[in-house]
């Protein structure tokens, strides 16, 4: 689960939102003024067993370009995490930016895997502090019963959940968000299937929701390796979400 870069990435600030241990974010800073607010959420099928040292690549890149990166870190399966604990440090997380100087008028989200869900639940959340203006979503789990059905990551749904899987966790049952969303897949997926990007677009669509999808060549990793065309594939989603 690591993903490549061209240079190590440098530790960001830190801010805590939270007492746990796992409530915290960093802060990557481009060189002059953000482009925009990128929010990246790590995957890992929402296990304690995965960190936010697999968003740090992608943080670092993404400052490169211009942007400000916020590495969120949340508990997970295994150290407190699951509902509603996971879903609540992700918001709190998100609304953590309202403490730093950053222009929030462009915030996105980019979440892979289990991240991906997280990212697009949180695009959908009400009377957020911070709310989302977009969010990528990199191979994510978006069918929450489709993946539960199919038992996805050996029983990560229901670990995650832990009752029925309602509207309330489910982007799928979500469906129309009032932001955009951007699902990027690779076609050699075998941890997430293509198929849940494609169910979550072909519904918010239907339900007249601003949802496109982007298929790639690779598996599931290519998406948070840097190094990767695919890189700037996922550049262009959120420079185009940025407007």
């Amino acid at each position: 689960m690591t993903a490549g870069c061209s240079r190590p990435p440098a530790p960001g600030s830190r801010t805590a939102y939270g007492d746990d241990p796992s409530q915290w974010a960093e802060l990557y800073r481009p060189e002059g003024t953000p482009r925009g607010v990128v929010v990246v959420i790590h995957g890992g099928f929402w296990r304690a067993q995965y960190d936010a040292s697999l968003g740090a690549p992608l943080a670092q890149a993404l400052a490169d370009e211009g942007w400000a990166a916020w590495n969120l870190e949340y508990r997970r399966v295994g150290d407190g995490g699951g509902v509603p604990a996971t879903l609540d440090d992700v918001a709190a997380g998100i609304d953590a930016l309202a403490t730093t100087d950053l222009d929030l008028s462009t915030v996105l989200a980019l979440g892979h895997s289990a991240g991906g869900h997280l990212a697009v639940w949180a695009a959908g959340r009400s009377g957020a502090r911070v709310p989302l203006t977009g969010a990528v979503s990199q191979a994510g789990v978006l069918d929450l019963r489709g993946a539960e059905a199919e038992d996805l990551g050996a029983g990560a749904v229901q670990a995650f959940v832990g009752g029925p899987v309602d509207a309330a966790v489910d982007p799928l049952q979500q469906v129309p968000l009032s932001v955009p969303v951007r699902c990027v897949h690779g076609r050699a997926d075998t941890n997430v299937p293509l198929s849940q990007s494609q169910t979550y677009v072909q519904a918010a669509t239907a339900a007249g929701a601003d949802a496109t999808l982007t298929e790639v060549d690779g598996d599931h990793f290519v998406l948070i390796d840097p190094s990767s065309p695919v890189w700037r594939t996922q550049l262009d989603l959120l420079a185009d979400l940025a407007g």
